[in-house]
């Protein structure tokens, strides 16, 4: 069976893509940092629902610790895909902003994705075979007033994105990023009534995006039919461009 690899698989966006690649038939493997709690219940639920899926602890800030998780965990499987979802949040006005802010959201989200990325690289090589998916964001195309780290490591996203699928696709790898824009998770329900009031006056839409959304666009780039699709950052925002 084909083995799907989602990093901050616990919750969210990540979440909603492990049950997905599950339902598609993939073995999946997610990750988390804190709460395993809540990643045992992602895992329970994909079992209920006659899916495979296991949760593994990954920071995935740590480069030596991903290069040993792939050694320990990921090596022997058939890697298929690799979905970069994990990431943190550290928001605050830039010219207040720690340098320790902005670090840990760069080495989380953007470097952390590029060694996953680099070390998915490898066995897909071997195999000349493979998807990888990036999340990005809307704000890694627009910018965003107080996440100056989170929409420069957003945007990194798709230039690692860019690059990466032009080296792997002569060995069958496809590399595409999804950009969503609002979506409803646990990291954006704890905003204030005003603050999503705005966001939602801001789509076309008038709503915000399901989780389930986003994984229904990772499903097609990492299927079959996706073959042609390399290099490309699908933005899911309800037409929101901020």
């Amino acid at each position: 069976m084909r083995t799907a690899l989602v990093t901050g698989g616990s919750r969210g966006i990540g979440a909603a893509v492990a049950a997905r690649l599950a339902r598609d038939g993939f073995d999946v493997i997610l990750t988390y940092v804190s709460k395993p709690e809540a990643a045992a219940a992602v895992v329970d639920a994909i079992a209920a629902a006659g899916g495979k899926a296991r949760a593994l602890a990954l920071d995935t800030g740590d480069s030596a610790a991903v290069a040993a998780f792939f050694a320990e965990h990921i090596k022997d499987t058939d890697l298929h895909v690799l979905v970069n979802n994990a990431g943190i949040t550290r928001d605050g006005l830039l010219v207040r902003m720690k340098d320790a802010d902005f670090e840990a959201v760069i080495r989380v989200n953007l470097i952390g994705a590029f060694t996953c990325l680099r070390e998915a690289a490898k066995l897909m090589m071997k195999r000349r075979a493979g998807r990888i998916v990036n999340i990005s964001s809307v704000v890694g195309q627009s910018g965003n007033a107080g996440q100056a780290n989170y929409a420069a490591a957003k945007a990194g996203l798709i230039g690692l994105t860019k690059s990466a699928a032009l080296e792997l696709a002569s060995r069958g790898i496809t590399v595409n990023a999804v950009a969503p824009g609002f979506v409803e998770t646990d990291m954006t329900a704890v905003l204030p009534d005003a603050v999503k009031a705005t966001f939602s006056d801001r789509i076309p839409v008038k709503r915000a995006c399901a989780p389930e959304e986003i994984a229904a666009a990772v499903g097609y780039l990492v299927s079959d039919e996706a073959a042609y699709v390399t290099g490309q950052v699908l933005g899911i925002n309800g037409g929101m461009y901020m």
